[in-house]
C-alpha cells in the first residue's frame, strides 16, 4: 500500500513516510493509491476480535510496511489505558445508538487515534533515528489528545496552537496544565482557522519544514484518519452481533458524525469505500455550517475569522475544513489537476462550485448533512437525559439533533460520541440545571497552574518560537 498526494506532486510513499510528512510537499494531503477492500468473509472473521486486535487488522491494511506483530503490540499499548470495552455502544431510544468514543485519557474521541499515533510515531522515529517537531492547531480536543499521547517522548516535541478564549475552561486546563518539557502551548489571537493557516504556512515552506523537522498530528495526518476507520468497523460488528448470521452480509447502518474539520466523517467515508455496509454518513454542523451548505448546494464558501461564530460546541467552530480536499479528490475521480483547480478557485474567488455534482453526494457517496444551533443542543441534551438517562456533550448533541432528521425504519442510526459532558459543564448546567461533579484528579487538573505562551497571529513570531525550542 502506497500513498500519493491529492495534488499529484508527491512520489508514492509507504505509510511510515506519510506519518512524518503531514502535509504533502505540494501542499496536498496523502491518500491511498487504491483503497483496501474488505469482504463479508473478512468481516465475519473479525467479529470475535478485541478492539486492539481489530485495530491491528484494519491498520494493517494501510500500514503494509510495518510488520503485523509490531502493529499488534502498538495497538495493545495504545488502548491499554481504556476500559475493557474500549468502545461501548449505548441505545438512547428513537432508533439511535451512541458509539462511545470518549473512554480515553482526555475524555474525547481524539484519543482513539492519537494514542495509536503516539505509539507509531515513536516506533518509526526510533527506527529512522530521527526527531519530529509537531506543529498543530486545535479547536479544543485535538490539542489535549496529542499532548497527552506524546508528552515525555524523547524524539517528539509538540507546538500546539489554540485560539485565545475560544475553548472551554476544561479544554484549556487539559492542555495548559501540562508542564512536560516537550510540550509547548501557544494561544493565538484569533480563531481556529487562523491557527490552522499559520500551521499550513510553516508546513508549506519546505526549507523551514525540513530544517526544523516539522510534522503534523491533526487530521491532515493520514495515520489519524486510518486509526479512526477502526471504530466504524467495530460499531458495525457490534450492531450486527444481534442480527441472524444469514442476514448480516450487506446489513446497512447509518452514522451521524459531528464535524468541523471533516476528519472524523472522512474516516467513515474511507470505511464505506472499503466495503463496510454504510447507508448514510450524516454530517452534523453547528452554526459554523459551511460544510452543511456545501453538501446541500455543492458550493463551498469558507467564512472569514470575523464571521466564524464562537459557539457552545467549540471544537466545531471551524470554517475551513482541511480534510474536505480528500473528499474532493474522490469526487473528481482522483484527478489531481481538478483538485488543484478547485483550490485555485478558492484562493482566487473565495469559493468553489461543484453544484453540478451535488446529487452524487448522497446517491454515490451516501453523505447528507444538517445544522444544529445552541437552542437545539440544549433541547437535545435535555431530551436525551430525560428519555434515556444518558448525559451527552454539546457536540454529540449536534450529532443527535441532525441524526433524528434521517432516522429510517430498520436502519440503525449510530451517533459518534465526541466527548464526555464534563468537558463542557457550563452548557450541561444550562441545559438540565445540574452542576457536574469532578473527580479529585480532574479537580486537581482544573486547579493546576497553566503554562501557555500568548502570541499574535504572526507567522514570523511563530517561526522564531519553533526554531528556538525545536528538537534537532
Amino acid at each position: 500500500m502506497r500513498y500519493v498526494s491529492t495534488r499529484g506532486g508527491m512520489a508514492p510513499q509507504p505509510f511510515s513516510e506519510t506519518l512524518l510528512e503531514g502535509l504533502a510537499p505540494d501542499g496536498g494531503l496523502a491518500v491511498p493509491e487504491e483503497m483496501p477492500q474488505v469482504d463479508a468473509e473478512t468481516l465475519e472473521r473479525w467479529r470475535a476480535l478485541t478492539y486492539p486486535q481489530l485495530a491491528a487488522e484494519v491498520l494493517g491494511l494501510f500500514a503494509t510496511d510495518i510488520p503485523r506483530e509490531d502493529l499488534a503490540r502498538m495497538t495493545d499499548a495504545a488502548y491499554a489505558g481504556f476500559p475493557d470495552e474500549v468502545v461501548p455502544l449505548r441505545s438512547i431510544g428513537g432508533g439511535i445508538t451512541l458509539v462511545g468514543l470518549s473512554e480515553g485519557p482526555t475524555l474525547a474521541f481524539k484519543d482513539m487515534a492519537m494514542q495509536f499515533l503516539g505509539q507509531v510515531l515513536s516506533y518509526v522515529l526510533e527506527r529512522k533515528d530521527q526527531v519530529l517537531n509537531i506543529v498543530g492547531a486545535t479547536s479544543g480536543d485535538t490539542g489535549s489528545a496529542a499532548e497527552h499521547a506524546l508528552r515525555g517522548k524523547d524524539r517528539v516535541s509538540v507546538f500546539m496552537l489554540s485560539p485565545q478564549g475560544r475553548m472551554s475552561t476544561f479544554q484549556r486546563a487539559q492542555m495548559y496544565s501540562l508542564d512536560d518539557a516537550n510540550v509547548h502551548n501557544i494561544a493565538v489571537e484569533g480563531v481556529f482557522d487562523d491557527c490552522q493557516n499559520l500551521v499550513k504556512r510553516l508546513s508549506g515552506d519546505l526549507d523551514f519544514k525540513h530544517a526544523q523537522h516539522l510534522g503534523a498530528v491533526n487530521s491532515i495526518n493520514l495515520g489519524r484518519i486510518a486509526a479512526q476507520v477502526v471504530y466504524y468497523f467495530w460499531a458495525w460488528l457490534r450492531v450486527t452481533d444481534a442480527v441472524e448470521p444469514e442476514h448480516r452480509e450487506g446489513f446497512e447502518v447509518s452514522f451521524a458524525v459531528p464535524s468541523g474539520n471533516f476528519g472524523n466523517i472522512l474516516s467513515g467515508f474511507f470505511a464505506r469505500s472499503m466495503g463496510l455496509p454504510i447507508r448514510r454518513l450524516v454530517l452534523a454542523a453547528n452554526e459554523n455550517n459551511v460544510l452543511d451548505e456545501f453538501f446541500r448546494t455543492g458550493i463551498y464558501r469558507p467564512r472569514s475569522a470575523a464571521n466564524t461564530f464562537a459557539t457552545s460546541s467549540p471544537s466545531m467552530d471551524i470554517s475551513k475544513a482541511s480534510n474536505l480536499e480528500r473528499f474532493i479528490h474522490a469526487l473528481v475521480g482522483h484527478s489531481a489537476s481538478d483538485v488543484v483547480d478547485a483550490w485555485a478557485a478558492l484562493d482566487r474567488d473565495g469559493f468553489f462550485d461543484f453544484s453540478a455534482e451535488q446529487p452524487r453526494f448522497e446517491a454515490e457517496f451516501g453523505i447528507v448533512s444538517g445544522t444544529s444551533t445552541h437552542a437545539d443542543r440544549l433541547a437535545t441534551i435535555r431530551s436525551v437525559h430525560e428519555e434515556s438517562g444518558e448525559l451527552i456533550d454539546p457536540h454529540t448533541a449536534d450529532g443527535v439533533t441532525v441524526a433524528r432528521q434521517y432516522v429510517e425504519q430498520d436502519v440503525p442510526m449510530l451517533v459518534l460520541e465526541t466527548a464526555k459532558p464534563q468537558k463542557f459543564a457550563e452548557t450541561i448546567t444550562e441545559a438540565i440545571g445540574v452542576d457536574l461533579e469532578y473527580s479529585p484528579e480532574l479537580q486537581r487538573m482544573l486547579d493546576a497552574p497553566q503554562h501557555v505562551t500568548e502570541m499574535a497571529d504572526d507567522e514570523q513570531a511563530l517561526r522564531a518560537f519553533v526554531a528556538e525550542h525545536a528538537l534537532h
